[in-house]
């Protein structure tokens, strides 16, 4: 840990918050309440059922969610030992969009109206956020859940991409290494 982080450059940067930027702009503006990335979260959320169904029935069906944070929360990690910049930005980025993903199927489990995808018999079909809130006690509370659940998602996002920016911030610059202060003829006593 106590490696320096591996820079990011100026163009490398500028191409991260363009993304990140334009990411953002598409998700505040879809209408649909699906991004075109949570195809790939249902797909990890339902081999979630499946790995975490091992453990019992309850567990299975936390384990959709389960396995969805996990996944860009286990790579963040290890982008995080290895003290790699942009994948670290990145996997912290999707860990937080999960958060959208999910409010939205927090919202309906009251409702429960969206489409349910399952990898079982569809015949025995439930709705994750309908289980787990009704087994918690907090199915009332659906949306105000997935209120807050949304907004931690965006903060959680919006710092993610900020902080890439503030490491580039940080580091130093060429220009500064060879500035006149920096030079040791200029630092005698």
């Amino acid at each position: 840990m106590d490696r320096d982080w591996k820079p990011v450059s100026l163009p490398g940067l500028i191409a991260w918050m363009i993304f990140y930027c334009a990411f953002l702009v598409y998700a505040a503006t879809n209408q649909t309440g699906f991004l075109f990335i949570d195809n790939v979260n249902l797909v990890v959320h339902e081999g979630g059922h499946l790995l975490f169904g091992w453990f019992g029935y309850s567990i299975g069906i936390w384990g959709g969610t389960l396995l969805q944070w996990l996944v860009p929360l286990l790579l963040a990690a290890f982008f995080f030992v290895q003290r790699e910049t942009a994948g670290f930005t990145f996997c912290t980025f999707f860990f937080f969009e999960n958060w959208l993903y999910t409010a939205g199927y927090m919202a309906d489990a009251r409702t429960m109206i969206l489409p349910l995808v399952t990898v079982g018999d569809a015949e025995y079909t439930i709705h994750d956020w309908n289980f787990i809130f009704s087994q918690i006690g907090l199915l009332s509370h659906d949306t105000t859940i997935a209120t807050a659940v949304r907004l931690l998602g965006w903060l959680g996002m919006t710092a993610a991409a900020g902080s890439l920016a503030y490491r580039y911030a940080q580091k130093p610059h060429p220009v500064a290494a060879g500035s006149i202060l920096s030079n040791s003829r200029f630092l005698k006593k």
